[in-house]
Parts: structure tokens; sequence; C-alpha cells
């Protein structure tokens, strides 16, 4: 039941209303666009004006009761995009979702098939490797992938199988190129907690440290990553998961439900049941409709409130620029000085997902942040209108269907999940740093107090190898900010640097005041060690940090929010920036992506290659011909 509604928080309304203005033109075209879109199927079943030849081809595959289905006028025809493969822990749990997804359809009267898949790949496997140069780009082929999957324009609606770091944000902005049309994004869930996350990382810095062999190592990690599901720590991957929840493009309570408990097949079954009603409905609504700025502003909240991946301030911009909502770091800055952090998991604390979810999990949170004034309920969403939907929590019924219920008023573990009124920190941790060096965030929600301010002299690297090669050596034992530039989305694709982590962690525990500054990206399990990312403009722009040097002090203040080189300007302009040269990749398929590096935008604008995705007004993508900018 729907309660009253509380005052919002003066905050939320603000940078509500100028994410509304700043996307009033780029929001009413999308919705013309997905308008014009509805109007042109104007039947109740999208095939019935293909030609008799393109039917034919479209029913061609069916047999039995399918094919009479599709042949007709009537029957739903639902379209899986399925981001499946069976080398993927989080994945391999789709292998038999289109054969459930299939007989559920059947029985209710509608017709779903595979319209294609997606690739998906594993940062974890990547991790210091040449195909992680590949990796965000992949969110964009994603898109397109999904695009084309639904390109035959023979589906009236659209289940998503998917659930990592790059796979959510691509099918999501690839059903936003479609929608007008009802889509559920259908998750996998986690997989049961293995090793702690806290012991693997003490291995890993043990490990980086040389004080244990190759062998502990390899055993810790298949420990803690041992069965089908997603890695339960609070990366990109379940960060995406609460995001749909609390967005609303998941059903209620669906993004942390074990693969192997039965609530989880219901579920995927009663997404398919939900797709099919709107899409007969009198007012049938579509992904478009729902991905709203309220929407979007409820999930950076949502991502605040519980410490989630520094990658979303890339995947939120350019999910909501698919569907004509402009959002910037400013937003996201703002937010975190008043959201409070709820939740810990790691690696923002000890506990993990699985913790989370037994907590209370996602109808929790949704539940004590609406209470607080600090999401929007007015949206409407997959289960319907209101977010109060979405603070109940999921069970089996005696038939074994879905019933929602009303989730308890207090949290399960207050070590792992609190109420907004006895919140863990007073926010959510995220922070927008700005100053000589350009722009950058940081995540602060695990990095000790005595840590958030770091100055000391730089020691510059153009790769990550250069950098462990260093360390090796001990030629880092000191106070230190590590600068490691030429890792942007232009000069590579902009990899995860999460590898360095471990390192990085032991010149800590030996006493070093130690800092990060990168034009790459760190992961969405960033930690203890304060690490300025996204820095833009990137160095291969001529960017102010191709001008830094060995030995220049650089001030990381995430306090303050200020990311500043202690160089004279004008020195620092008069310097000569060392740019990486411009040579092709080839190797492990970038050869392929040459194409996506040109045209890709800045970090702060999300990091696509999509010209259709608007940039803000504040801030331009760069030419294809990369010229030198001022932060």
């Amino acid at each position: 039941m729907a309660r009253a509604p509380k005052s919002l928080h003066p905050v939320l309304v603000e940078v509500t209303a100028r994410v509304t203005e700043r996307s009033r033109a780029s929001r009413t075209a999308y919705l013309s666009r997905l308008s014009t879109a509805a109007a042109e199927r104007g039947l109740p079943a999208a095939r019935v004006d293909l030609a008799c030849s393109n039917l034919a081809h479209a029913v061609a595959s069916c047999s039995g009761s399918d094919r009479a289905a599709m042949a007709g006028e009537t029957a739903t025809s639902i379209g899986i995009v399925t981001s499946y493969n069976d080398m993927l822990s989080a994945h391999a749990p789709f292998e038999h979702y289109p054969q459930h997804i299939k007989a559920t359809a059947r029985e209710a009267g509608a017709v779903a098939r595979v319209a294609g898949g997606v690739p998906a790949m594993c940062d974890g496997i990547t991790q210091g490797r040449t195909g992680m140069e590949l990796s965000l780009f992949s969110r964009d082929v994603i898109a397109m992938s999904t695009a084309i999957a639904l390109s035959h324009d023979v589906f009236d609606a659209a289940l998503l199988l998917g659930v990592c770091d790059k796979i959510v944000p691509g099918l999501v902005a690839g059903a936003l190129s479609f929608g007008h049309l009802p889509a559920a994004l259908v998750p996998a869930g986690p997989m049961a907690s293995g090793r702690s996350n806290a012991d693997k990382a003490e291995t890993r810095k043990a490990y980086a440290a040389g004080e244990v062999g190759r062998d502990e190592l390899l055993a810790s990690e298949v420990a803690s990553y041992h069965s089908p599901g997603t890695c339960t720590f609070y990366g990109t991957a379940n960060s995406n998961q609460l995001l749909m929840d609390v967005m609303g493009l998941h059903l209620p309570g669906a993004a942390f439900v074990h693969p192997d408990d039965p609530l989880r097949e219901a579920l995927t079954a009663a997404a398919v049941l939900r797709v099919a009603e709107i899409a007969r409905s009198e007012k049938p609504y579509g992904t478009g409709e729902i991905v709203d700025e309220k929407a979007v502003v409820n999930g950076i909240v949502a991502l605040l409130a519980t410490g989630g991946s520094t990658n979303h301030t890339m995947h939120l911009v350019s999910m909501a620029a698919a569907a004509g909502v402009q959002v910037t770091w400013e937003d996201f800055d703002d937010l975190s000085a008043a959201v409070p952090l709820l939740a810990r998991m790691y690696p923002n604390g000890p506990s993990d997902v699985n913790h989370f979810h037994a907590a209370g999990g996602t109808p929790f949170l949704v539940g004590t942040l609406l209470d607080a004034g600090l999401l929007h309920a007015d949206v409407l969403t997959l289960a319907g209108p209101g977010l109060h939907r979405y603070r109940q929590r999921p069970v089996l019924d005696r038939s074994g269907a879905v019933a929602f219920l009303d989730a308890p008023a207090y949290s399960g573990d207050l070590d792992v999940l609190r109420p907004a009124g006895e919140p863990f920190a007073v926010d959510g941790g995220l922070r927008m740093l700005t100053g000589t060096l350009g722009r950058a965030v940081i995540k602060v929600s695990a990095v000790a107090d005595e840590h958030r301010v770091v100055e000391a002299p730089a020691r510059v690297f153009e790769d990550p190898v250069g950098f462990l090669t260093a360390f090796s050596r001990r030629e880092l034992d000191r106070d230190v900010v590590v600068v490691i530039r030429g890792q942007g989305p232009s000069a590579n694709g902009m990899p995860e640097l999460h590898a360095l982590t471990p390192s990085l962690g032991v010149l800590q525990k030996r006493g070093h005041a130690v800092a990060l500054v990168t034009d790459g990206r760190m992961s969405g399990a960033s930690g203890a060690i304060p690490a300025a990312i996204h820095v833009t403009p990137e160095s291969v722009h001529a960017g102010p940090l191709s001008r830094v040097r060995d030995g220049d002090v650089v001030r990381v203040d995430s306090r303050a929010g200020r990311l500043d080189v202690l160089v004279a300007p004008e020195e620092l302009a008069a310097r000569a920036p060392a740019l990486r040269q411009t040579v092709e990749e080839y190797g492990t398929g970038r050869e392929l992506f040459h194409a996506m590096r040109a045209a890709v935008g800045r970090a702060d604008e999300g990091a696509h290659v999509f010209a259709t995705l608007a940039p803000t007004a504040d801030h331009g993508h760069y030419a294809l011909a990369h010229t030198e900018e001022s932060p």
C-alpha cells in the first residue's frame, strides 16, 4: 500500500529541477520519437502490417502453437535478448532461461523467442591484460547488438537477460532506442558467499608484498569465485542490479535472489507475464517512459546510499542520455552531500551482497529512503505506477507463484544495512574533484579519514606495467602520488586499473601517504586508497595531466574537492605535453576498435560513441582531431 507522501529533501528537489530543465529539449525530442514509433505501430501486434514474405521469414522457425499464434494478429510477441555464455559465472545461469520463458509465455497466450545475443566479457579475467582495452567499448557494442536484435520490428515487448559491468548499461541503452516497447531486465542472482572478500584482499596484498606464493593466491581466489552467479562483492555488477531494482526496471526485490532459489525462476516467469500484460493493456508503456528524470535521480541516490561503483559516474550518465536525460558529475556531487551512507558491503565493509539481501536488501533500502524524502515516489515502474511497490519483497505463494509482501520496517543486520536516521556516514562518499589537473571523481566511502587528503611528490607512469616494475624494485617506498596517464577512453579504451590496488595497499600499509591519479578507471571495487579517477581532459588530448613531471607535488583533497599540481600556472602552461604516440593498437582485437577510440566522448559525458546521445550544454565532445583543451 502506498503511504502518505513525505516532503522531499530540498537537494533532491533542486537537483531534479535542474536535470529536468537541462534535459528539456533532448527529453522532449526523445519522447516525440517514442510517440512516433508507437503511432507507426498502431496495431495490437507489431507484425501484422508486415508484408506476407516478411512475416513468413519471422514465422519460419516457429512450430506448434507458436506458429499459429505468430501468424495471427493477437498473440503478444516477446523478444529475448540474452547475454548467456557458459565461461562466466554471472551469465552461465541464463542457459535455460529461454526455455522457461517460452513455456511461461505460451501458457499466457504469448510467444517468446530469442531475438539475439550480446557479448558479455569479464573484467576480472581481462584485468591487467590487453583485452581490458575492449571492456568499456563493449557496453556500446552491447547497446548496438540489442538494437539489432529488436530491429526486426516483430516484437511487442522485450526481456533483457544480463547482469554484469557493461552488460546492463548496454542493454538499457539499446532498449531505450526501442523505448516504446515494454521491457524487463531479468537478473540471475549472486553466487553463494565463499571466502570473505576481506580475506581475499589480504591474500592479494600478501602476494604483492612477496609474502605468499602463487599457489596460495590461486587457492584464495578460487575459494572466493566458486560457483555460478555474480561475484559477491559490491562492484559494478551488483551496483547494476541494485539500480535496476530502484529505477523500476526489475520486478521489486529481484536483484539478489540466488540462482538456485526457486523464487529466482518464479520471478523470471512473473517478468514474462508482466511485460505481456503491459503490452496488452489499454495504455501500454515502454522503458523510455520509465527512465525519466526522476528515475535517473533515484538511481544516483541509491548508488550513493550504498557506496556503489564509480563506473556509474559514466554508465548512469550514458543510460540517462539514451533517454534524453542529461546528468552531470555536479549532480552526483551535490546529491552525495545530502544522501547518507546506509550500507556496508565490500569494499566499503566486510560483508557482501548476500548479507545485504538477508538484512532487508533493496526493499528495505527503498523504504527508508522514501520515508526520508530522498527518493521520488511518483515514478512509473515495471510493476506499475509508484515506487512504493519496491518497498515490498517477493515470496513464493502456495501455488509457487510470486507474491509481494511489505518488507520489515527494520534492518536484519545493522552492521550491513541501516535506516536513513542511523547511517554509517552522513554523506554518500562520492566526490567530484576540480583543480589545475582538470575534473575527476573519487570514492571515499572506504577511505579512512586520515587518508582523505594526500599531498606528495608525483611519480609519473605511462602504463600500469611501469608502476608495477617500480613497485617491485621498491622505488616507491615513500609518500607518493602515483600518476598513470594515457589510460582514457580515447587513448586506449579506458581500462580498469584495479590490479594496482594490492600494491598501492602495500605502500599504504607500510605507513606511506599514497594516492592514485589517472585518466583511467579504477573499477567498481575502488577501496581504501584515495584514487582520483576518470580525469578529464584526458592526457591524450593534451590535458594538464600530460604536463605533470616526476617530483611535482600533487594534492588530492577529497574534503575540499580539489585536484591540483602545485606548480606555478605559467610554468605548467609552458611545458610541452607528454603525449602518447599515435599508433594503431593491434592484438586481442584492439585493431577493430580504432573507430571507437576516435569517436568516443569525454568521461564526464558517459564516454560513449553515439552521436545521438547529445552532450550536456556545459561540456562538448572532443573533436575527432584531438585538440588541447583547458579543464
